[in-house]
């Protein structure tokens, strides 16, 4: 239920979210009179010294006004007499009013107008002589870009990490690539070429702005009426809308500064700092003129007020990959639903926080993969609640996971000094971010407090007991008790009706639901009538729906505060979709799957199936034997039969060096550009990753993608295709900047191999290919597969030199047996240091004659194709040149070409 200061809080967090709307709105030159636009600017602009002319800066804080005009109809009723802790909404002669708080923020006056102008300086990591300096600027970038040309610059192009052999970028003027100005979807996250993304002339540039804005005016429309009756939850939804359509907008394009943030990055991070430093005054009572004047003149910029807050789920693997007796016949379902569980446990558990500490959705301000970074306000009552919040999430996870998984939290209180970056010397952020990773280190051996002063039991003394109720255990998790429901005590999975605890079949449903119609998501803290998964996550109830606010089902729900989040979770239809539907949107969801018509009407791979397994359905989703079979082929023979191996491909890997490049990265590092590099390092494998998979590789499993890893699951050929795919896709994606890089490793094995082993070998592959060291000393940057581990350059060498082979097969009637001998070559050729490893030459000549005598009887006809052969597997781009790592284009062909 709400708690009495989520509201107030609620209302700070959107002033501080909106303060930079104006920025949007004057570069969309939207048509406001001009004494109307005189007057903002006379109340909300600082002005110039008067021997630079006297004129009014920072016209953008006018535009905020002005602007919020444009968005009242959409947003929730803001008028009435309770507005704590603000006077009114926008009445002008009442300094403390919202309108006023947001606007302000170049020249604030009173208390709150202060709150919100000091986190947009600790957002932006300014010191108090800077933002002066800052603040009478002319919006004119270093590259001679105005407020409306100037595009976003790549935040990626700019890392630099130790050692690095790429120049550091000194200004603007060196980067090469900007981002788009579009709305967010799949495709518009890759940077372009300056020149092809940023206009020369303001009439474009302005053009593409307002159509911009007028998309972003249409789009607030879309959330339903009758969630705009809860401030807290419309903000969440508009957090999401805001994002879609700011996240390639440049917060500051004032020369000295480079315009490496979004406009949303920005928003959200100063809206969750002015939420915190408001509580901590609001809850100690301090008197407000004196926190104002302090605030003025940086002098309690020491003071510990926030309190950083970072989770961790520990042992996701462990959670995702847990095994049964049943869970190899079931693991598509499965894997399905565990990977998103782990989504939704970290929903929850950041949501569990937020209302425990009384914080709006935007004090939450990264959640990827597993962790999340929430800004609270340094206070006792704060720390208290923490620890309750974590004896919650340790009883949660002992009773469902017996330990083997955890959620930790670790706290860091800080000063708003902390977040300043000095113009020389070590940024005190630099400083804070280490001793945040360090604390959630620490945290890590401290999980579910085994050892604190109040242990949690480490015996589960009714264990047995509970097992015996039950009668038996899981059949699904191999060891929780069937189940404690008498009211519902089977599950039919496949062709069985198992008994199964209460978590499993949550997680099959789950598996269930996702890749069908099931699109949102409602977390609530009363249950509601209806289908909900059995299990609560530390007390918020989930139900799966679809649009079923439409029909005004949720709208009882909102007005009494039951509804706290509702998520769309739905993948776009293609990758220029815009990624906003009306609702908060979170990418828990990965791509699945499903039969289309043309596998009915060719399903000649699935023919050697058990006949259960081989039914074909359009829409229906695919199973792993299904999978396994999607890249054979057609005989030649044209008789229906397929050749190629039914293998199925295990794909994980991760960005090399996640820790150095938050670390040590960034230049000039700012809250906000860490926010930033977190959300859009995300973004790659939990927006685009899916998306290129449903539109390029329809048959392959995300299991999970998000933060900086992928586990992917699909046909081994097309696995190895979309490997190379990622790999040059994330080099555009990071601006081709060579100090950030990824490694994989592939695993090719039988689709009826249990999904733990799969999990086991994948990430072993993946560390192999960590361990890669180049030719010219390089770490990482690599791909494992087939045994072998090659640079990402190389693997694209290997690739064509497989389309080679494959491509000559035909011509030189290419036997499996003449094949299989060039592994022995290839063997003999890697041993570099025995006499005997050149005469791997004279043995390959001796086959590849003796081979073609036997299908080519015509000399003539035979020696070019001997000369091509030879030439093949001894040239520039062969064993002699690839020695054993031309395993892989064997290997791949005679997978490709198996009866």
């Amino acid at each position: 239920m709400p708690t009495p200061l989520l509201e107030p809080s609620t209302r700070i967090a959107l002033a501080a979210f909106l303060h930079d709307l104006g920025k949007f709105a004057q570069r969309a030159d939207l048509p406001i009179a001009k004494e109307v636009l005189d007057f903002e600017k006379q109340q909300y602009c600082p002005q110039a010294a008067k021997a630079k002319g006297g004129y009014r800066t920072h016209v953008h804080a006018a535009y905020t006004s002005a602007a919020l005009d444009l968005l009242e109809p959409a947003m929730p009723e803001m008028k009435g007499q309770d507005f704590f802790p603000f006077g009114s909404w926008k009445t002008r002669e009442v300094d403390n009013s919202l309108l006023n708080a947001a606007a302000m923020h170049h020249k604030p006056d009173t208390f709150l107008q202060w709150i919100v102008a000091t986190a947009d300086r600790v957002a932006s990591g300014f010191e108090r002589e800077t933002f002066e300096n800052y603040n009478h600027k002319e919006d004119i970038t270093d590259t001679g870009k105005n407020h409306y040309q100037a595009r976003q610059l790549s935040l990626f192009e700019a890392i630099r990490l130790n050692g690095s052999k790429h120049p550091a970028l000194k200004s603007a003027a060196d980067h090469q690539y900007r981002q788009p100005l579009q709305a967010l979807s799949a495709a518009s996250l890759f940077p372009q070429k300056r020149n092809d993304c940023e206009p020369g002339k303001d009439a474009l540039a302005r053009q593409q702005y307002r159509v911009l804005w007028d998309d972003f005016i249409s789009a607030m429309a879309k959330t339903p009426d009758s969630h705009r009756q809860s401030l807290p939850l419309w903000l969440d939804h508009f957090d999401s809308c805001w994002q879609a359509y700011t996240h390639a907008i440049p917060s500051a394009t004032v020369k000295g500064t480079r315009p490496d943030v979004s406009l949303y990055d920005h928003s959200h991070t100063t809206a969750a700092l002015a939420t915190a430093l408001w509580r901590y005054h609001h809850e100690r009572n301090d008197n407000q003129q004196h926190t104002s004047q302090a605030m003025r003149l940086h002098q309690d910029w020491d003071e510990q007020k926030l309190l950083l807050i970072q989770g961790d789920f520990f042992g996701i693997q462990s959670f995702i990959f847990a095994n049964g007796s049943e869970t190899t016949k079931n693991a598509a379902r499965l894997l399905r639903g565990r990977s998103q569980y782990v989504s939704l446990i970290t929903e929850c558990a950041a949501l569990r926080i937020l209302d425990a500490l009384e914080l709006p959705s935007t004090s939450q301000v990264t959640n990827a993969a597993g962790k999340f970074l929430i800004v609270a306000p340094n206070t006792a009552n704060s720390r208290q609640k923490l620890a309750e919040v974590q004896a919650e999430f340790d009883q949660w996870f002992l009773q469902y996971s017996y330990g083997e998984s955890g959620l930790g939290i670790a706290s860091l209180p800080t000063c708003c000094n902390d977040f300043v970056t000095k113009e020389q010397g070590q940024s005190r952020f630099t400083g804070l971010m280490k001793r945040l990773f360090e604390q959630l280190e620490i945290s890590k051996y401290q999980r579910l407090d085994l050892c604190g002063q109040q242990p949690a039991p480490a015996v589960f003394e009714q264990y047995l007991d509970d097992v015996s109720i039950a009668g038996g255990i899981c059949p699904i998790t191999g060891k929780a008790p069937a189940t404690a429901d008498p009211n519902r005590q089977f599950v039919k999975l496949k062709e069985n009706t198992l008994k199964v605890s209460d978590l499993a079949a949550d997680q099959i449903e789950i598996g269930r639901l996702i890749g069908g119609k099931t699109q949102r998501l409602a977390i609530t803290t009363d249950a509601l009538k209806g289908k909900q998964l059995k299990v609560s996550l530390f007390g918020y109830h989930l139900h799966f729906t679809g649009d079923e606010d439409a029909s005004g089902k949720f709208g009882a729900e909102v007005i009494n505060g039951n509804l706290r989040r509702l998520f769309d979770f739905s993948l776009p239809e293609t990758t220029e979709q815009v990624l906003w539907n009306g609702y908060a949107r979170r990418a828990i969801n990965g791509y699945v799957p499903k039969f289309s018509r043309e596998d009915e009407l060719d399903g000649f791979r699935y023919t050697n199936l058990p006949t259960d397994a081989a039914e074909v359905e359009a829409g229906k989703l695919k199973e792993f034997s299904h999978i396994a079979c999607e890249d054979r082929e057609a005989s030649l023979l044209g008789n229906k039969a397929s050749v190629g191996i039914a293998g199925l491909g295990v794909l994980k890997g991760d960005v090399d060096n996640l820790g150095a490049i938050f670390q040590q990265g960034l230049q000039q590092p700012t809250f906000a550009k860490m926010a930033a590099l977190s959300r859009q390092m995300n973004a790659f494998f939990s927006v685009y990753l899916p998306a290129l998979c449903a539109s390029e590789y329809p048959n392959t499993y995300t299991v999970f993608a998000g933060g900086d890893d992928f586990f992917l699951i699909g046909p081994w050929h097309s696995l190895m295709q979309l490997a190379a795919r990622l790999r040059d896709d994330f080099s555009r994606y990071v601006a081709h900047n060579g100090d950030i890089t990824f490694s994989s490793g592939i695993v090719v094995c039988k689709p009826g191999m249990p999904v733990p082993q799969l999990a086991r070998l994948g990430e072993e592959a993946l560390e192999t290919a960590k361990g890669f060291i180049g030719k010219d000393g390089s770490h990482k940057n690599a791909l494992h597969v087939f045994g072998e581990t090659v640079g990402w350059d190389q693997y694209q060498q290997l690739t064509k030199a497989f389309d080679e082979l494959n491509g000559l097969s035909y011509r030189a009637q290419l036997s499996t047996a003449f094949t299989y001998s060039l592994l022995g070559l290839i063997d003999l050729a890697s041993k570099t240091d025995e006499p005997e490893s050149g005469l791997w030459r004279s043995r390959l000549s001796y086959r590849a004659i003796r081979h073609l005598e036997s299908v080519i009887k015509n000399k003539e006809e035979r020696q070019p194709v001997l000369d091509e052969l030879l030439n093949l597997f001894a040239g520039n781009n062969g064993i002699h040149e690839h020695h054993s790592a031309y395993r892989i284009p064997v290997t791949t062909y005679l997978y490709k070409n198996r009866d």
